[in-house]
């Protein structure tokens, strides 16, 4: 559906991104990866993201020239629930709850996702049911965290992220340079991934490894029958 496209588009755009990782050091300590190739360092910063089993991204990018900003929560399940408001765009949460998605939006979201402002007045406010059988996507990890997708990059200055030690890693391809934020104390988690793309900049920060997440799919007084709603508009 083109309006679960462009809710996950900015999401999906960063969990495209963020498969790789880097390596570490940092002055006067002892660099935890010494010895290891940025690949290998790569591995292993993409299994330990990947093992934490849920955490969150939140960020802020760029689509059309319109600032959108993200925040979502993965669940170890693979179910997961966010938020894009891309401002004057609308706002719109997506919910995945097993093999079945749901999207709302405001109706600026709707009439952005749909060109129609008869179908956004009846779905504004609304969950709207789509399958989710392939569970892949930004919801999965296995799907965000792949180190195989990393390749060329180039260790830089190590830096720090919120106050936490983190190793530096470049990739540039095409005109699009990513860099990735590791961090180099504890278990190398991704912290940051900054996007410098003409066409999709973005910084995204990744946290609350660990931590559960719950997720319930909404109440069907709350979902909006989407083929009824496109007939009757």
């Amino acid at each position: 559906m083109a309006a679960n496209r462009k809710l996950l588009a900015v999401a999906v755009a960063c969990a495209a991104a963020v498969v790789g990782v880097t390596g570490c050091s940092s002055d006067g300590d002892k660099d935890p990866f010494e010895g290891m190739s940025a690949k290998e360092i790569a591995d292993k910063a993409a299994d330990a993201s990947k093992g934490a089993g849920s955490f969150r991204v939140t960020g802020e990018g760029k689509q059309a020239d319109k600032s959108v900003k993200v925040d979502f929560s993965v669940a170890k399940s693979g179910d997961c629930t966010g938020k894009t408001d891309a401002g004057d765009k609308g706002v719109g949460e997506l919910l995945v709850s097993g093999k079945t998605q749901y999207v709302k939006g405001d109706e600026a979201f709707w009439k952005n996702s749909m060109g129609s402002s008869a179908a956004a007045g009846k779905l504004a406010g609304k969950w709207v049911k789509t399958p989710n059988e392939k569970q892949e996507g930004t919801c999965s990890a296995d799907q965000m965290f792949q180190s195989k997708k990393l390749k060329n990059v180039k260790r830089e200055k190590d830096s720090d992220v919120n106050g936490k030690k983190a190793a530096v890693l470049t990739k540039n391809e095409s005109g699009k340079k990513t860099t990735f934020y590791v961090a180099a104390e504890g278990k190398p988690y991704f912290l940051k991934v900054v996007t410098s793309d003409k066409e999709g900049p973005g910084t995204m920060y990744f946290t609350d490894y660990g931590k559960p997440v719950t997720v319930k799919a909404p109440p069907a007084d709350q979902v909006a029958d989407l083929k009824e709603v496109m007939s009757g508009s």
